[in-house]
């Protein structure tokens, strides 16, 4: 299951920062990034070391395609939207296994030093794996690497997944935002995460 967030709000600027209800709900087996200057959520035992993170490329576009046809609520990003992410301010990356792509993130900077996260989505099948746990991790360490020193991101109130996996993830609420969303209205639940040089 995914969320949608600011995609729904302001459909002139795409942003949808998704995670899959069963992942949220439960810890995560993944390690963390060891990257120091990320604080770091708890997490059991390890118990799946297969997954690995890179830069999206534009070639990534179908298969997210089909993510997201298995997201439906999820914002759809047409296929020309991801292939022109790299002429623009976002960044976007993907988990794999096996070479396969198993999910997505897609983040924008704001000058001077925050970016926002738009869109994350992980397939059905990878979902309480630990999967979008790692992808979040490598994209904040990268952003970090940019001087990014916070990443925010807009919530349905009423996705409790979504808000339980980012404060699980080290983000903290910071405020509300009334009548946020349509069809159907309803509140947005601002997280906000801080990141050191």
């Amino acid at each position: 299951m995914s969320c949608r967030h600011r995609a729904e709000a302001q459909p002139a600027v795409p942003g949808t920062a998704c995670i899959p209800q069963a992942e949220a709900q439960h810890p995560d087996p993944t390690p963390p990034s060891a990257d120091p200057r990320i604080p770091q959520p708890m997490t059991r035992e390890i118990r799946n070391l297969s997954f690995s993170v890179r830069r999206f490329h534009t070639t990534d576009a179908a298969e997210i395609q089909q993510i997201l046809a298995q997201s439906p609520e999820a914002a759809a990003w047409s296929t020309k939207s991801f292939e022109e992410l790299e002429s623009s301010n976002q960044s976007a990356w993907v988990v794999e296994q096996n070479k396969t792509v198993l999910g997505f993130l897609v983040a924008r900077t704001l000058p001077p030093d925050e970016a926002e996260i738009l869109n994350l989505a992980v397939i059905p099948e990878s979902r309480r794996t630990g999967a979008a746990t790692k992808l979040l991790q490598t994209a904040l360490t990268e952003l970090a690497d940019k001087t990014v020193r916070r990443v925010h991101l807009e919530v349905r109130e009423s996705n409790a997944a979504a808000i339980s996996f980012y404060k699980k993830n080290a983000f903290l609420q910071s405020g509300r935002r009334p009548n946020y969303y349509r069809a159907p209205n309803e509140a947005a639940v601002l997280l906000v995460r801080g990141l050191t040089a």
